[in-house]
C-alpha cells in the first residue's frame, strides 16, 4: 500500500511503535505511537491533519473507539482493514450478508472475543457510531511472496517433504488477493468517494483441491490428501468460503485473476 501511494506522489506518515526497521527510508514520515493506547495516539497526532488515515490495525469495537476518541477532526477519511471472517461460510457472499449498520454493538477488547466476533464489533461501531467517512476492505487470505504467515508455503513444503495434507473437503471452495493488490486497492479506494464494507478479491475461485493439484504439478511431488488425520491444515475449511466483488468491480476497480498468477507464486515460493 505504502509503495503504491508513494508512487502516486502521496505524502505518507508511517505509525508503528518503532520497534523494527522498514524499507522506505526518507521517502516516508514517521510517528511513533502504539495503536493501543490512546494516550499514545493522542500525544502523537497532536497539531497534525491527513486526509486519511489507513488502519491495519483494528480488531475490536474498543479499538474503534480509540481512533475515534482520538483522530476525530485530523482526518477526512478512514480507512481500515476488515476481512472475509465477518462472515460464517457462504458461496459467493456480497456485503449485505453482513450488515454492521443493525449489528448488536457490544464495547468489547480484542481478547475477549473471536477474531470473527471483534471484527463484527470493530465495523458495527463505525458505522453506527462514527461521525467520519469510513470504509472497511474485507479480505480474504492474503496471498505473496512476504506472507509472513507462511500458510501456502506449509502446503508446498508438505509435497516436497512428501507429507500428506489433511483436508476435511477437499472439493470445498476458496478466494484469495495477493499482497499487491489489497495494498493497491487500498490506495485506490482512498481516492474514491466510497463509503462503507467493501469486499476485495481477485477473480476466480478454486477448490483445495485443485489447489493441491497445481502444487504437486509445480513441485513435481504428489500430493497425499487425507481427510481422517486431522493434520496442521491452515486452509481445512469444510464447506466453500468465497466473497463476490461485484461492488467494488461496479465502482470501476479492475482485479486480477487468481489463475493467472497463482503458479508464478507457488514456483516462488517452491524454489
Amino acid at each position: 500500500m505504502i509503495e503504491k501511494l508513494l508512487e502516486n506522489g502521496v505524502k505518507v506518515t508511517v505509525a508503528t511503535r518503532q520497534t523494527s526497521e522498514d524499507s522506505f527510508g526518507d521517502r516516508v514520515e514517521r510517528l511513533k505511537v502504539d495503536r493501543f493506547d490512546e494516550v499514545s495516539i493522542r500525544e502523537a497526532v497532536e497539531g497534525k491533519f491527513w486526509d486519511v488515515v489507513f488502519d491495519q490495525l483494528c480488531f475490536s469495537s474498543n479499538d474503534a473507539e480509540m481512533i475515534a476518541n482520538t483522530l476525530e477532526g485530523k482526518m477526512k477519511r478512514y480507512v481500515f482493514t476488515s476481512t472475509l471472517s465477518v462472515y460464517d461460510y457462504g458461496e459467493n457472499m456480497a456485503e449485505e450478508v453482513f450488515d454492521p449498520y443493525t449489528y448488536d454493538l457490544k464495547m468489547v477488547d480484542r481478547q475477549e472475543v473471536t477474531y470473527q466476533e471483534g471484527k463484527r464489533q470493530a465495523e458495527s461501531y463505525f458505522f453506527q457510531k462514527a461521525t467520519f467517512p469510513v470504509v472497511a476492505m474485507r479480505i480474504p487470505i492474503v496471498l505473496g511472496e512476504q506472507d509472513y504467515t507462511e500458510r501456502l508455503l506449509h502446503y508446498v513444503k508438505s509435497a516436497q517433504e512428501g507429507k500428506k495434507v489433511y483436508f476435511p473437503n477437499p472439493k470445498a471452495e476458496m478466494c484469495f488477493v495477493h499482497q499487491q493488490e489489497a495494498g493497491e486497492f487500498l490506495a485506490w479506494v482512498a481516492e474514491t468517494d466510497f463509503v462503507g464494507p467493501i469486499n476485495v478479491c481477485a477473480n476466480g475461485v478454486i477448490t483445495m483441491e485443485y489447489l493441491m493439484n497445481l502444487i504437486s504439478e509445480i513441485t513435481r511431488n504428489e500430493v497425499v490428501i487425507t481427510s481422517e488425520e486431522k493434520l496442521e491444515s491452515p486452509y481445512a475449511i469444510s464447506v466453500t468460503w468465497t466473497l463476490s466483488n461485484e461492488r467494488a468491480t461496479r465502482l470501476g476497480y479492475e482485479f486480477t485473476n487468481l489463475t493467472n498468477w497463482l503458479p508464478g507464486l507457488i514456483t516462488y515460493l517452491a524454489k
